[in-house]
């Protein structure tokens, strides 16, 4: 602590000491220059202080295009997409809106500092959708959106495209673009959006948070767009089950049978099956009849 500090100082020095993350380190850091004494005999504890800054940050930019260095702890589990676009272009809006998550939305830049987590539930099955910061803020995380199934990309106009893409080199997963605020267009305003993204066989979607326009459209695209199907059961004499059991597209009868217990496959005498892949309703199939999206399975054990 040098000679005739400030009280700021002395409290931003132990936030300092007692910061965990990187994040914390340098605001606190920062927080240090800014009130640290401007006299001449503390000319060298302020070049201390922006040479250790720099290190920080020059850290935190190779972590960040690397990947490296996640502390956000969010745990993939099942399907997961990451919203990821520039700030402003209404991420945090829409992930309220797809799910049941609350985070922090303003009008003003990089609001969102730390990736926000939220389920999307569609037909059964749930999604996680993280809302990751603006893509070129320093709180972006690159690693997330190579972790994800699929990413949705928000945008606000066509020439965004490229700018997140150029970020995103070494992230190969499928992506959705999404036109946000759309209650701010007129018809022709997106009609000519609409013909421009087709011709670039982009896979879009024009939406609004406040009006709900593109929400259902999402929903569905960005189930599609994991592959999977959804598979009902039932015990002879009942109605299906209300939650389907999600496999990969051309799974068969007995991976449905393992899902509900290892080894259950052993023990099925009869299998019917109502649904896309059926003759009839009702159709008697073996174990590796493939299934499809929305059949429902029926048992009889041995």
């Amino acid at each position: 602590m040098p000679i005739n500090a400030h009280p700021d100082y002395i409290i931003a020095e132990r936030e300092y000491f007692e910061a965990q993350s990187l994040d914390d380190k340098i605001d606190k850091l920062k927080k240090m220059i800014s009130c640290a004494p401007s006299h001449k005999g503390a000319e060298k504890l302020r070049a201390q202080l922006r040479a250790r800054l720099k290190t920080f940050l020059e850290k935190k930019e190779k972590n960040r295009k690397t990947g490296k260095g996640s502390k956000v702890g969010i745990k993939k589990e099942g399907m997961q997409a990451a919203i990821i676009g520039k700030t402003n272009t209404g991420k945090s809006s829409l992930l309220a809106r797809l799910t049941n998550a609350s985070p922090k939305i303003a009008e003003y830049s990089f609001s969102t500092k730390n990736p926000h987590l939220g389920i999307m539930f569609f037909e059964g099955t749930s999604i996680q959708l993280i809302d990751l910061p603006p893509i070129e803020s320093e709180y972006f995380e690159k690693g997330l959106p190579n972790n994800s199934d699929v990413l949705l990309l928000t945008i606000t106009s066509i020439s965004q495209i490229k700018e997140i893409e150029k970020d995103l080199d070494k992230a190969t997963k499928k992506r959705i673009i999404l036109f946000t605020k759309s209650d701010l267009l007129t018809e022709e305003e997106k009609r000519k959006i609409n013909a421009t993204l087709c011709s670039k066989k982009y896979n879009f979607v024009i939406t609004s948070s406040q009006t709900g326009e593109g929400i259902d459209e999402i929903k569905n695209k960005l189930f599609q767009s994991f592959e999977k199907i959804r598979v009902y059961t039932k015990e002879p004499g009942k109605e299906k089950s209300k939650k389907p059991i999600v496999l990969e597209k051309e799974s068969m009868i007995k991976e449905v049978a393992e899902k509900i217990l290892k080894g259950f496959s052993k023990k099925v005498k009869e299998t019917k099956i109502w649904g896309p892949s059926s003759k009839f309703p009702g159709q008697k199939v073996g174990l590796n009849h493939k299934l499809m999206d929305l059949d429902v399975v029926e048992f009889k054990t041995k």
